[in-house]
């Protein structure tokens, strides 16, 4: 009522409002492009950023197993004048099982029976081999 008083009655009042309403369905509009387009911001850096922490994963685990199948190497030669059976598990199929786990994060079971078969039968082959002679 008030309204329509100081604008000089109701006609004016709805003269005004319908003025009006055109400008408001714009800025909402408006509003709504710009939530919209926050989202996309929003989701746009997370991910980003889960991209990024994937990436950062998989380099670690490139170099955990890069420095698991150096070490095994090295301590599969540095055992073999006393124990050949040891590094043959040391640097034989175990390594390579190890290395896909680390390096493609992937564990096929025939790959790990592979590995137990290969492990029985050199410790077999050791049981067997007869002490060196001294």
């Amino acid at each position: 009522m008030k309204w329509g008083a100081a604008l000089g009655g109701p006609d004016k009042l709805d003269v005004a409002l319908k003025a009006l309403e055109p400008q408001m369905k714009r800025e909402h509009q408006l509003k709504l492009r710009q939530l919209e387009f926050q989202r996309e911001v929003a989701e746009r850096a997370a991910r980003l950023e889960q991209e990024r922490r994937s990436h950062t994963r998989h380099l670690a685990g490139l170099a955990v197993g890069a420095l698991l199948a150096v070490a095994m190497l090295g301590a599969g030669v540095y055992v073999a004048k006393d124990a050949w059976w040891l590094s043959a598990l040391l640097c034989g199929p175990s390594l390579l099982a190890l290395a896909k786990i680390f390096v493609l994060r992937r564990s096929d079971p025939e790959d790990m029976r592979f590995v137990s078969k290969t492990a029985r039968n050199a410790t077999n082959a050791a049981s067997q081999a007869q002490p060196p002679v001294v």
